[in-house]
């Protein structure tokens, strides 16, 4: 640039400086992203469908704290224990509403495919969220499933996807996804999945006796562990200006074989179940005003499970059971002060929260003498957090209201369980020291109980209606670091540590009644205390040529002691099937359209009763699963080998696990 340029380029800059411009003025409401109060893990994304995960309890076993009851085969039942409270004390939540068994109180996680799966979130206490149902302060832990919804891009209205999955035990697992755009507010969702597998492995069985010696050892198939299961949902889901709403139908229908324990030398079973589940379900909500919004929410569920055992030289059992359960809530938020609330500020955030939920509940059965029991539930919460600078807090408090109903008294059962109204609290306190550095000092403190179930209560000539609500107390201290940076190899790296203390009363257990084991009897014998760790790390990686590497690991130490009667021998044993020490890590490996995925699971020395002596002590066991995928555009291929190293190991005694196993995966998609 020559000296006459220069002059003209600085006197239109000195022009530039000088003038003056306007616009119009712009008002920023949203709030800036937020850390939970309440700590939470999240698989979605990549690394949800790089885990070779079949259902979603191989999915949440990868979360720290969490131990799978795992009864083997691709049908078996699959059950997740948080924090060694019991699986009981876990809700599951499908699409913000809770999955409901007032029966026995469980949910088998193993009948929910990763098929359609976007989400799934896992808190301990509670979600971290006081705008929501009642219902969701009811848990020690609580495990969120969040299906996909429909997305459009590119001016799409519609998309299609097929996918085919194949694999080891005769698997043939079909589905099909369909969205369509109806009108720009209002989208539809369809999907369907079928699943077959034979469920036949090998597996080798081996026993070493205290002393050191072999009782057995030899080589096996695994037989009655075949299964059918046919998915369909559909959903509708609308967008409002201040609100949003959708309407979901699920239905699910199975039959299968169950492999049952080897013992006494029987490597074969007969009994099979029948599992139908069908329900409908919506939610809407809406902003009403400034500051505040409401939230409803609605279901019906009808269950129906059948069990055949056609083995007379035990017992003939052809027992059927249908539930059905209605479900309503709804939630209130009022924003006091914060930038949308009725008193303006952009430092302050308060809230306050009110919702009410109620439940009916009813069971039948073919059962000689049964009551036909039925359970009205009424819930009320009470909830305020505050955000203000450094601090965060969410403190909440549950009334819970049961009465219970049986249609048909017996002289077992001439009356219906009596329940005193609970009220149980709940505080959450979060604490940055600095507050352009991402660390995070966190505490809470719950109590919360659980109802005995139905079968606790009046399943014939076993239940109890004396028992009394099983209660747990939590005491939880951590710190939570999260960096991320715009450049350099190193993009993000998060570290979360947990510290925690439970306590767990009147533990519900069933005990022989009389002399033999045909007749048992449910009774409050046990008290609890757990100690443990949780720790969970993650980093992200921008290699060069488009390489992003992400990796994780987990790792848990619990103690949890039974301090039930001091005269027993289980007295200060660590509790049944919980291991000292556990630990999971997964790597992801991306470049384009190839994805490269690894995980560990490892689970440490445990017992299979609290009574701690070497007869009933379990090895370790670990497995490793490997997948790479490639998608272009409309197509998308994977294959998975699970147990890689052919690992021999059982979660439950005498229920023995798959070795190394396989599936790959085609998917196309418009």
């Amino acid at each position: 640039m020559n000296a006459g340029a220069d002059s003209v380029y600085n006197e239109q800059q000195l022009d530039s400086i000088l003038r003056e411009f306007s616009i119009d003025e712009v008002e920023v409401t949203a709030r800036r992203r937020e850390e939970p109060v309440i700590p939470v893990q999240k698989l979605d994304g990549a690394r949800l469908e790089g885990l070779s995960a079949q259902s979603v309890a191989d999915a949440a076993r990868y979360f720290s704290g969490v131990q799978l009851k795992d009864y083997g085969g691709v049908g078996g039942m699959k059950t997740i224990d948080v924090r060694s409270m019991g699986t009981h004390h876990v809700g599951v939540f499908y699409d913000g509403i809770e999955i409901g068994n007032a029966q026995n109180g469980t949910v088998d996680l193993g009948k929910f495919s990763m098929d359609n799966i976007e989400e799934l979130a896992l808190y301990n206490g509670q979600k971290s969220e006081i705008f929501q149902p009642a219902k969701d302060y009811g848990s020690a832990g609580t495990l969120y499933i969040k299906t996909r919804r429909p997305k459009f891009t590119d001016g799409k209205n519609y998309n299609l996807s097929v996918t085919m999955k194949a694999g080891t035990f005769g698997l043939a697992n079909p589905s099909v996804l369909y969205e369509q755009k109806i009108a720009e507010n209002i989208h539809l969702s369809a999907s369907a999945e079928y699943m077959y597998a034979h469920g036949r492995y090998h597996f080798r069985y081996r026993r070493v006796l205290p002393n050191g010696d072999v009782a057995w050892d030899t080589t096996a198939v695994r037989q009655n562990g075949d299964v059918q299961a046919l998915r369909a949902e559909v959903g509708l889901f609308g967008y409002l200006p201040e609100g949003k709403w959708h309407i979901k139908g699920y239905y699910y229908q199975s039959e299968k074989g169950i492999p049952g324990a080897i013992v006494n030398n029987v490597w074969k079973n007969s009994q099979r179940q029948w599992d139908r589940n069908a329900f409908v379900q919506g939610n809407y909500t809406q902003r009403v005003t400034k500051g505040y919004d409401v939230q409803v929410n609605a279901k019906y569920t009808n269950d129906y499970m059948r069990y055949l055992n056609p083995d007379t030289t035990l017992m003939y059992i052809d027992n059927c059971f249908t539930q059905q359960e209605v479900y309503l809530s709804m939630a209130h938020r009022l924003a006091v002060v914060g930038v949308k609330g009725l008193v303006p500020h952009k430092d302050v955030n308060w809230d306050v929260s009110l919702s009410a939920d109620y439940q009916w509940n009813y069971l039948q059965a073919n059962l000689a003498n049964f009551v036909y029991p039925e359970r009205s539930t009424v819930l009320a919460a009470a909830a305020t957090q505050l955000y203000w600078k450094y601090l965060k807090m969410q403190a909440s408090v549950l009334g819970t209201f049961i009465f219970d109903k049986i249609r048909q008294p017996t002289i077992a059962t001439p009356t219906a369980y009596k329940q005193r109204p609970q009220f149980t609290p709940a505080v959450f306190v979060s604490y940055q020291p600095i507050l352009r550095e991402e660390l995070f000092l966190r505490a809470y403190y719950k109590r919360i109980f659980r109802m005995p179930t139905f079968n606790d209560l009046y399943y014939t000539d076993v239940g109890n209606i004396s028992l009394l609500p099983e209660y747990t107390t939590q005491y939880d201290g951590g710190v939570q670091y999260d960096k991320r940076w715009q450049e350099g190899a190193c993009r993000a790296v998060s570290v979360k540590a947990d510290g925690y203390f439970n306590q767990v009363r009147n533990k519900i257990i069933a005990i022989p009644k009389g002399n033999g084991q045909y007749r048992w009897q449910m009774m409050n014998l046990g008290y609890v205390e757990i100690r443990g760790i949780d720790v969970n790390a993650s980093t992200t990686f921008d290699l060069t040529n488009d390489v992003l590497l992400n990796i994780g690991a987990t790792y848990t130490y619990q103690r949890a002691q039974d301090f039930t009667d001091p005269g027993e021998i289980t007295y200060g044993g660590q509790i049944a099937y919980i291991p000292w020490h556990s630990c999971s890590a997964m790597a992801n490996l991306t470049w384009h359209g190839l994805s490269v995925n690894y995980a560990f699971i490892y689970v440490g020395e445990r017992y299979h009763n609290s009574a701690n002596i070497p007869a009933n002590h379990e090895q370790p066991w670990y497995t490793h699963d490997m997948s790479i995928s490639y998608s272009m555009k409309h197509w998308y291929f994977a294959v998975e080998i699970n147990n890689m190293f052919n690992q021999q190991y059982e979660v439950i005694l005498n229920y023995p696990m798959p070795g190394i196993n396989g599936k790959g995966i085609v998917r196309f998609t418009i």
